[in-house]
């Protein structure tokens, strides 16, 4: 999926009240050389307590669009949007951005809360970390502490194996992790790994497709030779027939 149809989808998902709603949500679409894009949507006092921009005791009126721009800009992404919506009456903060490596992004400004590796193993792609809220001891109001936090990757190749995602490998190549806010503004890591093919989906359906069609031609050129070699024993076997007897 193209990043403006995932921004689509991803907003479409914020306003859907009848599907499962994350508080504080990681969305990453991955590409095998290890860039790709993300999206970020979390209410004020989340983006206060996991990435410490804005304060805590009033994270409403200290947060802003372009101080998350900003926020991420410094940690070397490109930024596409930031949006504030509104959702059953809450505050939530949307930003969506461009990443060349996802190996640099965690402990970063904008991802303080991130530890995440992409790595070569043994000729596949190894995907780990995990999310914990940075200062677990500062004090978050008891309304912030309902609700699910989750990290979803659209990985860009085939899963082989993966580790504990909620609803195990979705549409070929989704993985999500989630758990309860509340766990995750005590300390409580959301883990995640996975492993996965080198070769992305597009090239191994490229190359697929590549060889059904030399496949075909071969076929094809098979048959036309084939047709030119009867073609030719017929006009030789009419030229015998033709010729004058002594």
């Amino acid at each position: 999926m193209r990043p403006p149809l995932a921004f689509a989808v991803a907003l479409l998902a914020l306003s859907l009240s009848g599907c499962t709603r994350y508080e504080y949500e990681h969305e990453f679409w991955l590409k095998g050389d290890g860039s790709g894009s993300l999206y970020v949507t979390g209410r004020p006092a989340l983006w206060a307590a996991f990435k410490g921009v804005g304060r805590l005791e009033d994270p409403e009126k200290t947060i802003s669009n372009d101080a998350l721009k900003r926020l991420f800009e410094r940690s070397g992404l490109r930024v596409r949007r930031v949006l504030r919506t509104r959702r059953s009456g809450r505050t939530y903060y949307f930003v969506s951005a461009d990443f060349k490596d996802v190996n640099v992004l965690g402990g970063t400004a904008a991802f303080p809360d991130l530890t995440l590796a992409l790595l070569p193993e043994n000729g596949q792609l190894r995907l780990s970390g995990a999310w914990t809220r940075p200062q677990p001891s500062l004090a978050v109001a008891d309304a912030e502490r309902p609700g699910l936090m989750a990290v979803r990757f659209h990985l860009p190749s085939k899963v082989y194996e993966h580790k504990n995602a909620f609803a195990g490998v979705e549409r070929g190549n989704i993985l999500t992790w989630r758990q309860d806010v509340a766990q995750g503004l005590d300390g409580r890591a959301l883990e995640f790994g996975a492993r996965m093919d080198r070769r992305s989906i597009l090239l191994t359906t490229v190359t697929l497709f590549g060889e059904a069609v030399l496949a075909a031609v071969v076929f094809v050129a098979l048959l036309l030779y084939l047709a030119y070699r009867r073609g030719r024993r017929l006009l030789e076997q009419d030229a015998r027939s033709r010729a004058p007897r002594s």
